[in-house]
């Protein structure tokens, strides 16, 4: 079920035009409590993740929302935070007075932790690529908040990497929290729209090794303030991101120790974690008219608040930080393996399945291409160049035959 929603932007880093904005759309999630997470869809799926939110109009019954989009300012600095003042005021309070748990301090540290881990992700990525450079994109937007959009293109090691954050705010639509709160005793109430505050990370990094993975990374945070006009209403919170690995060759070695690191960072803060999140990304990353996954796994969770809200910070940190360890490894180890045009052309069909999946079934992409967002902003998650071959089966028992049947059949690696 999709909501009216605001727009998302991005400032890109493409070498196309920098002075364009990235659209994309934001999908509302709601707490477990209030309907179930199958019903509803989450916010942030896609690479295209680095946000600025106008406000839609409200939809009548007979015609569809029609977006209003805000749009962005490129600076000419990054500003040393993105956060409104009066934020920023109680992230200083609440440090002052050795409390942790306001919402600003937890905006506060959400937002250094995302733009630290850009800074770490850029750094490590530009130094395996030996002299390619992040072309960055510094933009604001009028409603508060602004972001950070960095894209390596055509590298020596990556063909296309992206790497943006984005701390911004919008306002939830009064249809959208009705849908969020579907009680018998709300019937007569109609909420003004609901303030809301949103910061992530997002990744896609595309190698051009056909024996390197392509690696996705996301992580968010999400809340909602209390309507004005329906005291009592409790403001809402949410952590969600993942972390998963997209080659086009099995090495086991690579895939355990991918899956390791993603199993020894859940299991800092609970042994449940990495199975259940391991789950929940294999079946996220389904392509269902093929029946194969989009790759080999990793972690996935959303609309988590269930547990405590500083675990749960800590815990979105451990994962990011865990991005570097995780992969950069295995590039060091792949990126100048010898392969032949037959390589070449099986990653290619790989990057195939990454489109289909993102233009297909990935949420914030299907619900951008439906409201008319800017066409260059959704598709920034893709790789440069895919391949489709009519009826193509590889040959059982190949490497490439491995590979296919891994996305068929998810094993456990470790």
């Amino acid at each position: 079920m999709l909501l009216s929603a605001p727009k998302l932007s991005i400032s890109p880093s493409s070498s196309s035009s920098s002075a364009a904005a990235y659209s994309a759309p934001l999908l509302f999630p709601v707490k477990k409590s209030s309907i179930p997470a199958r019903n509803f869809p989450s916010f942030l799926h896609s690479a295209t993740s680095h946000i600025s939110l106008g406000v839609p109009r409200a939809a009548s019954s007979s015609s569809s929302p029609s977006p209003m989009i805000e749009k962005e300012t490129l600076e000419t600095h990054r500003p040393h935070t993105f956060l409104r003042e009066s934020d920023e005021a109680a992230a200083f309070s609440s440090s002052s007075s050795s409390s942790s748990d306001s919402a600003g301090s937890v905006r506060a540290r959400f937002e250094k932790m995302i733009r630290d881990a850009q800074d770490s992700v850029c750094a490590a990525i530009e130094a395996v690529d030996n002299g390619s450079k992040f072309k960055e994109d510094v933009w604001s937007r009028p409603g508060g908040g602004g972001g950070i959009s960095r894209v390596l293109q055509d590298g020596a090691v990556w063909e296309k990497a992206g790497v943006n954050v984005s701390v911004v705010y919008g306002v939830m639509p009064p249809e959208a929290y009705r849908a969020a709160k579907p009680s018998s005793d709300n019937g007569d109430i109609k909420p003004g729209p609901i303030p809301f505050f949103a910061a992530g990370i997002s990744s896609v990094l595309h190698p051009h090794n056909p024996f390197a993975p392509t690696l996705h990374f996301n992580y968010r945070y999400f809340e909602t303030d209390a309507p004005k006009d329906a005291p009592g209403a409790p403001r809402q919170w949410w952590f969600g991101g993942g972390t998963d690995f997209t080659p086009a060759y099995i090495f086991e070695e690579d895939v355990k120790h991918f899956h390791s690191v993603q199993k020894s960072a859940c299991d800092k803060f609970d042994p449940s974690f990495y199975p259940r999140f391991k789950k929940w990304c294999d079946d996220y990353f389904y392509i269902k008219h093929r029946g194969e996954r989009r790759g080999l796994g990793g972690i996935f969770f959303d609309d988590l608040n269930d547990y405590d809200q500083e675990m749960l910070l800590s815990f979105a940190t451990e994962c990011a930080n865990s991005v570097i360890p995780a992969y950069i490894p295995i590039i060091e180890k792949r990126k100048d393996t010898p392969y032949t045009e037959r390589n070449k052309a099986w990653q290619q069909l790989r990057r195939g399945r990454y489109v289909e999946f993102n233009l297909v079934y990935d949420r914030g992409t299907t619900f951008g291409l439906k409201t008319g967002g800017r066409i260059e902003s959704i598709l920034v998650s893709l790789p440069l160049s895919a391949r489709w071959e009519y009826d193509h089966k590889p040959e059982e028992g190949s490497e490439e035959w491995k590979l296919l049947d891994a996305c068929i059949n998810p094993k456990e690696w470790l």
